[in-house]
């Protein structure tokens, strides 16, 4: 049935309703849309605007319910699109929301509004072949805009069309050239330009236009440094063409001439050196004994320079034997005289050449005897405290942590009050393998400084990684809002440190139902860097800042590699796996004699308490009224946040699907992290179990080019080959014969898994991992539990070499298997490494912790840290 059409007297009414809703008047808008509905109460425009309106007064249901059925009255109307478009893109339904804007654009393709908003959804989805097409539109609409014309030019960077994007910037610059040498605008949109010229390849005309628009000349383009690190690029990108030797010694003179402007600016940029050299064909990557005097020249001659260090800390990647030593020893000793705390991190990427590493030792040894028997005032007694400091970072980074934490003695016997002895001491014993005693020594380096926000940070991290979740709560809410707890305080502020943390210490803790849902706010956190990009849309080609904008482009079409992000997707699709296997592990989390919700109920009473003792306001019927009467009109469009009916995930173990929610998190990480092993071997646990052979043992074969003999590529081809084997009717064509080729090329069809099996071992018989996938292809083979314990002991024998990580996972994987020898090999671990805390018993890890708590605070923790808004 076709729409009632108004009378004239009623769409002056309707005109009317717009305009309130545009002028945000509701209470209003409403009144005016029941006063047509009354009359007209079939018309679908007036029922989808008085929905619009509902919704933001906060009635969300009814306005969506009244919006679904005016479009059903009339589904020819752009009016109704728009509005469904408003509501869908407000709940994040970008892709949706467009299909709305496109549908409302078949009965007005003119709507300059509709328009405008579908470009912006078309950039947020990647559809940039449509958002060109939109930019047209909205060009033709508005010629005289220029704002238009540099969204065309954008959308056609984006699209690909590089040569377009060129004459439109072209034609923009020219209706521009009278605005003046000081708009920040145009000297942006030139810089763009001059991006677009880079990206094509036309390299010579990038920099003739850098060049007549240098601010030294009068110019344009304002950002002189931008601009001048951008030309020496160029300059070093037309030097690699196919050019005469006069063109190409012509270009090196005019980059060394912008590289050594920019080291006048900046004596101690280190990309500007590693150019400056670059320029005369000097990769500091990769220096020759033919060019290594040569940089080293190139570099002293900026040594005289006041202040830059730069050019000193690259001589000393760049020389060598006796010159090395040379250079080294005034460099340490004006680092431990001046007392710099990051001294050993400035030295550190030197440790991968073993002699320089064994020179910095022997000095640092030298000088720390010559500091330490020196008298009067030629040394200070803080230079043998950093030459400690320094040494006991070296011995602790190379693993020998009894000598570190001997020397880190010596220096807080000197100096017990410095935070940083205690921090390298938390480290070292981390390293060591006892969490529990670096978190204890962090915490002493916090005690000293209550007011530090950085060592209260990793207190917390140790707290957090030595399985005491509450204590690091506790030091986490000195610097979160008062009133609010700290986890939920840190999760809004996305602390990625801390939900990965929190997360880990909860799955190592077998509380896998609290890891699940830490993990899962990781993936919301990166869910909103999608959904924060959508503002900037049409902020960034108003104000022209466009080279940053298109970075940030690409930066979020990759933002999911982050490796916090990696990290909780291996760990969450590991957790779905181990409750799918075991059908029990879900239910044996809930608690006892009572039920989920219960729980959930009483957690969140528990939590209401205690906030209200913290000082929130309470819920009574006063303060009720009186938030009500200060409550704006207009709540929005955005949905409430809902309510979380799940706090402790106990209801997220027990879940009917945890193989399609785990397919779910690793959606496109294959094609954005291709080069990574753990997404690899996540997908195919995956796969395997959904029955997708292919996709399986495709992730294998992606996994064997990246590292053919890693001991989770061998245990997975063992069940690949096992699991296809044991089916109980052949795969069909043409699935079958192709999977069988691919196996094939990771493992042929006549060698057996045992030979395969023994030919691994024999080949990484000193590694201890190796001997771990070695065990699990035995238990797939159906080898004896006995059997399958004793290969896991040969960890314990020469020549494996087995350090505490690696025998923690052995352990890990005898108590997943309930092997009677667990214990047994516990205990001989705890023997043999005496320091790490790793393999004590439950009962003394309990100890430790009960200890570590009882201790409490010192009165030199200080006042709580400042509040942060």
């Amino acid at each position: 049935m076709a729409p009632p059409i108004l009378a004239q007297k009623d769409k002056k009414l309707f005109a009317d309703l717009l305009s309130q809703y545009e002028n945000r008047q509701l209470s209003k808008g409403r009144k005016t849309a029941d006063q047509i509905l009354k009359k007209y109460p079939e018309h679908g425009e007036t029922m989808c605007m008085k929905g619009l309106i509902l919704v933001h007064l906060g009635q969300r249901d009814e306005g969506i319910n009244l919006v679904k059925e005016g479009m059903r009255k009339d589904l020819s109307s752009h009016i109704c699109w728009h509005v469904w478009a408003l509501i869908q893109k407000s709940e994040h339904k970008y892709e949706d929301a467009l299909k709305s804007y496109i549908q409302a654009l078949k009965f007005d393709k003119d709507n300059f509004n509709i328009l405008r908003d579908t470009a912006v959804l078309q950039t947020q989805t990647r559809q940039f072949e449509g958002l060109v097409e939109t930019r047209h539109n909205l060009l033709r609409l508005r010629p005289y805009n220029r704002h238009h014309w540099v969204g065309l030019a954008v959308a056609y960077q984006l699209n690909g069309n590089l040569d377009e994007a060129k004459q439109v910037l072209e034609h923009i610059e020219g209706f521009l050239r009278n605005i003046g040498t000081s708009n920040v605008e145009f000297s942006e949109l030139l810089m763009y330009h001059v991006r677009i010229l880079e990206d094509m390849g036309d390299f010579q005309s990038a920099v003739d236009m850098l060049e007549s628009h240098d601010r030294a000349k009068g110019g344009s383009v304002l950002d002189r440094m931008a601009s001048t690190e951008m030309k020496a690029r160029l300059l070093a990108k037309l030097k690699e063409s196919d050019a005469d030797d006069e063109k190409k010694t012509a270009w090196t003179e005019r980059a060394d001439a912008a590289w050594r402007w920019l080291l006048s600016q900046n004596a101690d940029g280190y990309e500007y050196y590693k150019g400056f050299l670059a320029n005369q064909g000097i990769d500091l990557a990769n220096v020759t004994d033919e060019n290594r005097e040569k940089a080293l020249e190139m570099l002293r001659d900026y040594s005289n320079v006041q202040f830059a260090t730069a050019p000193r800390r690259l001589a000393l990647h760049v020389a060598t034997g006796q010159e090395f030593q040379d250079l080294i020893k005034p460099y340490l000793t004006n680092g431990l005289t001046k007392g710099i705390p990051s001294l050993f991190a400035d030295l550190k990427p030197l440790y991968k050449d073993s002699v320089k590493r064994q020179i910095i030792e022997d000095i640092v040894e030298e000088l720390r005897g010559t500091f330490a028997t020196s008298t009067g005032d030629s040394v200070q007694p803080t230079t043998y405290l950093w030459a400690l400091y320094l040494l006991a970072q070296h011995h602790s980074y190379l693993g020998r942590h009894k000598q570190a934490l001997e020397i880190l003695d010596i220096a807080i016997v000197h100096t017990p009050t410095l935070p940083e002895l205690y921090m390298t001491r938390a480290r070292a014993l981390k390293r060591a393998g006892d969490p529990h005693g670096a978190a204890r020594a962090m915490n002493d380096a916090r005690l000293l400084d209550g007011q530090d926000r950085f060592i209260n940070t990793k207190t917390g991290k140790y707290l957090l990684r030595a399985g005491m979740v509450n204590e690091a709560d506790t030091i986490f809410s000195k610097f979160t809002r008062g009133g609010a707890p700290a986890g939920a305080d840190l999760e809004e502020m996305q602390a990625m440190h801390y939900l990965v943390e929190q997360g880990d210490s909860y799955r190592r803790a077998g509380k896998l139902n609290l890891a699940l849902k830490k993990y899962y706010v990781i993936q919301k956190v990166f869910e909103s860097f999608r959904e924060d990009q959508y503002e900037f849309h049409q902020y960034s080609v108003r104000k022209t800042i466009l080279n940053v904008y298109t970075e940030m482009l690409k930066w979020e079409d990759n933002v999911r590699s982050h490796p916090g992000f990696i990290h909780a997707a291996v760990a969450t699709v590991q957790i779905w796996v181990a409750l799918y296997d075991d059908a029990t592990l879900g239910p044996s989390l809930q608690p006892p004699e009572t039920t989920g919700s219960d729980v959930s109920s009483k957690k969140a009473i528990n939590k209401a308490k205690k906030a209200a003792r913290k000082g929130q306001p309470e819920a009574d019927g006063a303060n009720s009224k009186k938030a009500t009467a200060i409550q704006p009109e207009d709540r929005g469009l955005e949905p409430p946040r809902p309510r979380d009916d799940d706090p402790e995930g106990l209801k997220l173990v027990l879940a009917e699907d945890p193989l399609e929610r785990a397919d779910k998190y690793l959606t496109g990480l294959s094609e954005l992290v291709p080069q990574n092993m753990d997404i690899c071997f996540a997908i195919y646990d995956v796969a395997i179990r959904r029955k997708k052979y292919l996709q399986a043992v495709r992730m294998l074969a992606r996994a064997h080019s990246l590292d053919s003999e890693h001991p989770g590529l061998h245990s997975r081809i063992a069940h690949l080959r096992n699991t296809v084997s044991s089916l109980p009717e052949p795969i069909p064509v043409p699935v079958g014969p192709i999977l069988a080729e691919s196996i094939a090329s990771l493992l042929p069809a006549e060698v057996s898994l045992e030979l395969f099996n023994s030919q691994y071992l024999q080949k990484h018989s000193s590694s201890p991992m190796a001997i771990v996938a070695h065990a699990k292809v035995a238990q797939i083979l159906k080898a004896p539990q006995d059997e399958v314990d004793s290969i896991l002991f040969t960890v314990l024998k020469e020549p494996v070499q087995l350090d505490h990580e690696a025998a923690f996972a052995v352990l890990s994987y005898l108590k997943e298997m309930k092997s009677p020898r667990a214990e047994e090999f516990r205990i001989a671990c705890n023997d043999r490494f005496e320091l790490s805390t790793l393999f004590r018993s439950d009962e003394e890890i309990a100890a430790l912790q009960k200890s570590f708590t009882e201790s409490g605070e010192s009165s030199a923790d200080g006042e709580a840290l400042e509040t942060v808004i």
